[in-house]
């Protein structure tokens, strides 16, 4: 047994064809109408806020640029899909959330990060320098001052009478903490 459908039903349009005797050259549904009457009250509303004035061109593009834009619409509208259900799902696309593409932080910047000719000492309780210092209030880290190094050079030991002179012991040199200890957490000492 073979049933038919009623898909006939639908595929004959609400269309209007003109006045009686004086039928249009095309045919378009009543919603086309609608749909043009809108379109060419909103191109009208953007030529005036570009500063196009009314003439005859203008009228005469507008009315070019609904016709297009209302066929493009229209192929799209159907019994399937009304047109109510588009604009409800052009507002929901619109509308609806989105996921967050936009990075967070930002690149890597030297200028808050501060660094010491020596190593920070560590607390007595045990806790890390870091943790330990937020409650302290925020002092410059001195910076020491090292004398230039002078080149030993030898000289023959005569005998004289006078005592050598003692010579100051050269002050062990600490590493430079760099911004990849301070975010790797490296205390900028040996490995």
């Amino acid at each position: 047994m073979l049933v038919r459908t009623d898909d006939e039903v639908y595929r004959v349009d609400a269309v209007w064809l003109g006045p009686p005797r004086a039928t249009f050259p095309w045919r378009a549904r009543y919603v086309s109408y609608g749909l043009g009457l809108a379109v060419m009250v909103v191109i009208m509303f953007a030529q005036r806020r570009l500063g196009i004035s009314l003439d005859f061109f203008s009228v005469a593009w507008s009315l070019l640029l609904t016709i297009v834009i209302t066929r493009f619409l229209g192929k799209r509208v159907n019994y399937d899909r009304p047109l109510g259900q588009i604009v409800a799902l052009f507002r929901h696309e619109v509308t609806g959330p989105r996921a967050a593409t936009a990075a967070r932080g930002g690149p890597v910047r030297t200028g808050r990060v501060r660094v010491r000719s020596s190593v920070p000492r560590s607390t007595r309780s045990g806790a890390s320098p870091a943790t330990a210092s937020r409650g302290a209030p925020k002092r410059r880290a001195r910076t020491q001052v090292l004398p230039a190094r002078t080149p030993r050079t030898r000289t023959p030991r005569t005998q004289t009478s006078q005592a050598p002179t003692p010579q100051a012991p050269t002050p062990r040199l600490q590493p430079v903490r760099t911004v990849a200890d301070h975010v790797n957490g490296s205390r900028g000492g040996p490995a």
